[in-house]
């Protein structure tokens, strides 16, 4: 039986996922007000699909609940925030969770740590754990890391397709995860050593924030010496070893927005260019409300309160608000001592800003200056709402004349 440690937006498709692939699961999470939810057989975010396969893991007889099981086999998928001074990984969930295993796992237990850390996280923080309780790792106890690779909007896919990289100290060992992947996993599945395995989750996570910022540094540029930066990359990218990507209002989720920071953290000499990039892509929320201000005063419009931001997630079409650009702007505005921005987001049901809307018509007609910052199908299909408004467009989505470009 596999307890998995967390029910988030790695840990739940993942349990439901193995589940539904005859594997028996018990979910564990402190938070009683979700496993309750679970429990009512609810979902607990939107996702593509993630009904669908909840309702056939819980047929396959998946449970969940708030206390940590007594078993063989251990998967610990908690948050991995960072510290936002130092810039290093806080372990702080991933220890806790672990301490709580130690309590009741017995021995020749496996405990699989699927969260993103940095390398030599699991060496620092999670061993002087296990080892504190009494148990020798590789004897009492195996440790292994199996880091998570999915996106929200496309999770249920890229967990039966997406190749997985699994670190184990003993290649025996890492082979048996291997094999409880591969019982869903159709992806090819690499074993390695643990370092190595934190090492290549932080990289892939780096590598693409490093190609967004170029191209949102690009935008910076082209902005400031008005060129038009799409037709820009549309140019270059027909070279054929060129392929940059398209520039946006900022960064957000769980991963591209948060993991590169761990190595800035960890080798504050060595990485320059991730430190700048970085920077450039957490700066883009500001570029976007300055260029809000640039147009207003372009315009004439003094009334913040008739300009609205569509889209509160930090992505398209799913419900994901970690690290959204959109609050990220919110939360700038209120530094300068501004606020009055009106919200919408047809993914968003709870209230979480002031002047939040819940109805598109309402929203455009209480507006007269829309800023697109998340391309939800919604907007797309509905371009034709937008005629007659002032329009800053940080996707390059809208082709009605005279729309304003990041």
């Amino acid at each position: 039986m596999i307890n998995v440690i967390g029910l988030g937006y790695i840990g739940l498709p993942t349990a439901l996922m193995m589940a539904s692939h005859g594997v028996e699961v018990i979910g564990t999470d402190y938070n009683r007000e979700l496993v309750a939810t679970l429990n009512a057989g609810k979902t607990t975010f939107k996702e593509k699909g993630l009904d669908e396969l909840f309702t056939e893991a819980v047929k396959a007889g998946i449970k969940f609940t708030d206390e940590y099981q007594v078993t063989d086999t251990y998967i610990v998928s908690v948050p991995t925030p960072y510290d936002k001074f130092s810039k290093k990984v806080d372990a702080c969930y991933v220890v806790a969770a672990v301490k709580d295993v130690m309590k009741v796992c017995p021995k020749g237990a496996t405990v699989v740590i699927e969260s993103t850390v940095s390398p030599g996280t699991i060496e620092k923080f999670v061993r002087p754990v296990i080892e504190a309780n009494g148990f020798k790792i590789g004897e009492d106890i195996n440790l292994v890391h199996a880091p998570e690779r999915i996106i929200p909007g496309n999770m249920v896919y890229e967990l039966l397709h997406n190749n997985r990289t699994i670190g184990a100290d003993d290649k025996e060992i890492g082979e048996k995860v291997k094999n409880l992947y591969a019982s869903f996993c159709q992806g090819e599945i690499i074993v390695t050593d643990i370092k190595t395995a934190e090492m290549t989750k932080v990289v892939e996570n780096t590598f693409r924030a490093v190609n967004i910022a170029f191209a949102n540094e690009l935008a910076k540029i082209c902005r400031h010496d008005n060129m038009d930066v799409y037709e820009i990359i549309k140019i270059c990218n027909m070279h054929p070893r060129v392929n940059i990507l398209q520039p946006g209002p900022g960064v957000g989720g769980h991963c591209i927005s948060v993991d590169p920071w761990f190595l800035v953290g960890d080798y504050p000499s060595l990485a320059k260019v991730i430190d700048e990039s970085m920077k450039t892509n957490d700066g883009m929320p500001d570029f976007v409300l300055n260029r809000i201000y640039e147009i207003m005063k372009e315009k004439g419009m003094t009334d913040i309160t008739r300009v609205g931001l569509y889209g509160l997630t930090y992505k398209e079409n799913v419900d994901d608000m970690r690290e959204s650009p959109t609050l990220q702007l919110l939360e700038s505005q209120e530094r300068h001592l501004a606020n009055g921005l009106k919200v919408y987001d047809p993914f968003i049901e709870k209230e979480v800003v002031s002047n939040q809307y819940h109805d598109l018509d309402k929203f455009l007609n209480d507006v007269d200056f829309v800023v697109i910052m998340v391309k939800h199908n919604e907007i797309k299909e509905n371009m034709g709402k937008l005629v007659g408004k002032v329009i800053l467009d940080c996707h390059n989505i809208c082709k009605i004349p005279g729309v304003y470009h990041i």
